[in-house]
């Protein structure tokens, strides 16, 4: 298959992953599937950003950084996007023999993985969520596919080594001798089970805990650590633990490494509280993530994390297309390695050279260089010039506000279940207000030229309770999904309209986090993100592709 990508000039790179120059992005056609490159980097950091991998394509493009792969500073690290062997009848009841062999199915193509990412230096590997047992069990039907699992505080344990040591541990024992045969951490996701006494308040009816755990282990082959996934998703078949577990765990090649699963991503236990130690720079992350837009994607929230925190993420996502699954990466906060492909049943390895210490955005307090008139604009009206209603006298209004004079209608949508406050965006140029409860959003843009689409800014200030429950703070431009209003908010990937604009809110949160996407499912850096005078604000110019959605998706932990 032919490898497209984008120059800056809109030329054409084939067969291979090009370096993005500064603020560029690499473009997906509709046809192909795609790893894309996102970075603000200078043309000194092309060595680095070539340094993918497309396995699933047959195309090795980044081969010839691998003999430098340890310079000082940089690690090599894996994702895999794995598209998972199911069982037929996830309902029914099976013997453990039968549930053996659909998971050494997917062992297999986890190993032939790791054997490939070892020839390439790969240090740390992780799989996705549900990628060895599948999914929509009950609690009954998923028990001949757990394995027994001790922990790893009370017991040091090589499981390739020492393999009649537990019973019901043959997945744990091939995942060691992955990781020692490819002489690299590995992280994987697998079902545990646990017994329990009826004295233990917790024990379920059955005497047994079930735990969707995620399981680390170094590149000898010894069981590392545990994460059990609190923060459960529908998953009747398998119990939270009764205390969350804050796994950190140490390498040396990264220092300190944080590990949480899937939905985990929208809560403060145990994510957030992770990162309060100021030395966790990267987090690795096994999800079961379906897309939603258009909001929560799997790239855009998984971006929006490692922008926001200034971390390395990790991130492996399962592959099933049809369930809207997808949307896997190796995210830092200046440029990501990412995979989105909606039309391949094969899955992807992405591999890629990532900074023991990452740099993250420029923020106002240390931002260099000449200021463009658009920031002047915006940091005058945060400082309070003339708002200008109908009633007021033009020659009191700054030109930055003049185009409030005729304020477009305020219009309501459903956007992600939530019943979001909008209004449209007209025109080549503009300044928009929109408020919902004690949230104000604001917009000042300028578009090069009209597209024949519409736009809207929009604002919700309130607890979210569809598929979840949990409280949002959002101030969110996106493209609607037709002419209408009411197609505001509906799911789309293609777009072409381009925006230079600020976009900004009173949050009453420091937990922000900058959603961004064009079109092709690709992503964008912003170009700058902080607070000015107690609100929030992301800025962007230069698009490489039409905005499908530019948000800042704030999350008030404590009104949950």
């Amino acid at each position: 298959m032919l490898i497209v990508s984008r120059k800056r000039d809109g030329s054409e790179d084939t067969n291979h992953c090009s370096a993005r120059l500064p603020y560029h992005g690499q473009k997906r056609l509709p046809s192909l599937c795609m790893v894309c490159i996102m970075s603000r980097a200078s043309s000194q950091l092309a060595f680095f950003l070539c340094g993918c991998y497309m396995a699933a394509l047959g195309v090795h493009a980044g081969e010839h950084y691998v003999a430098d792969h340890h310079k000082a500073g940089y690690y090599v690290a894996a994702v895999y996007e794995h598209q998972s062997i199911l069982s037929p009848n996830p309902l029914a009841l099976t013997s453990r023999k039968e549930a053996l062999e659909l998971m050494n199915q997917n062992l297999d193509i986890y190993e032939q993985q790791v054997m490939t990412a070892a020839q390439k230096g790969v240090q740390i590997i992780v799989f996705p969520e549900d990628g060895i047992h599948g999914f929509n069990f009950t609690r009954t039907s998923i028990y001949p596919f757990l394995d027994f699992m001790p922990s790893p505080q009370l017991v040091k344990w090589n499981p390739c080594l020492e393999p009649q040591r537990f019973n019901d541990t043959e997945v744990l024992q091939r995942l060691s001798c992955m990781a020692l045969k490819g002489e690299m951490f590995l992280v994987a996701n697998l079902g545990t089970k646990q017994p329990c006494h009826s004295s233990d308040p917790g024990c379920p009816n059955d005497g047994r805990y079930q735990f969707n755990t995620d399981v680390v282990f170094s590149s000898n082959g010894t069981l590392v650590d545990r994460y059990r996934k609190h923060n459960l998703y529908f998953e009747a078949a398998v119990d939270a633990p009764l205390k969350v577990d804050h796994i950190i765990f140490d390498t040396p090649f990264a220092g300190k490494v944080g590990i949480f699963t899937c939905f985990d991503i929208l809560f403060f236990n145990p994510a957030i509280q992770l990162l309060r130690d100021s030395e966790v720079k990267h987090i690795v992350y096994p999800a079961a993530w379906m897309n939603q837009l258009p909001l929560l994607a799997a790239i855009q929230i998984q971006s929006a994390f490692a922008i926001a925190f200034g971390i390395n993420f990790l991130a492996a996502n399962i592959h099933h297309p049809s369930l809207g699954m997808t949307g896997s990466g190796i995210y830092t906060p200046l440029k990501s390695f990412w995979h989105h492909d909606m039309e391949s049943s094969k899955g992807h390895l992405i591999i890629a050279q990532v900074a023991r210490n990452p740099q993250g955005l420029v923020g106002t307090e240390n931002a260099t260089g000449k200021m463009d008139p658009s920031h002047s604009k915006f940091l005058k009206i945060l400082a309070g010039d003339p708002y200008c209603e109908k009633d007021a006298q033009e020659v009191h209004c700054d030109a930055a506000t003049k185009w409030n004079m005729n304020a477009p209608p305020t219009f309501y949508s459903e956007m992600m279940y939530d019943n979001f406050t909008l209004v449209p965006v007209w025109g080549k140029e503009g300044y928009l207000r929109v408020c919902a409860n004690g949230l104000c959003c604001y917009l000042l843009y300028q578009r090069p030229t009209l597209s024949k689409e519409l736009y809207a800014l929009g604002v919700f200030d309130g607890l979210h309770t569809v598929h979840g429950t949990y409280y949002v703070q959002v101030c969110a431009l996106v493209k609607c999904g037709g002419l209408g209003f009411d197609t505001c908010g509906q799911e789309i990937t293609e777009a072409t309209g381009i925006f230079e604009f600020h976009l900004w809110g009173n949050f009453s949160t420091s937990y922000i986090f900058p959603l961004f996407l064009t079109s092709g499912m690709t992503l964008e850096t912003p170009d700058q993100l902080g607070w000015e005078n107690g609100h929030y604000f992301l800025r962007k110019s230069r698009l490489s592709s039409g905005l499908v959605t530019a948000a800042l998706y704030g999350r008030l932990y404590e009104r949950d």
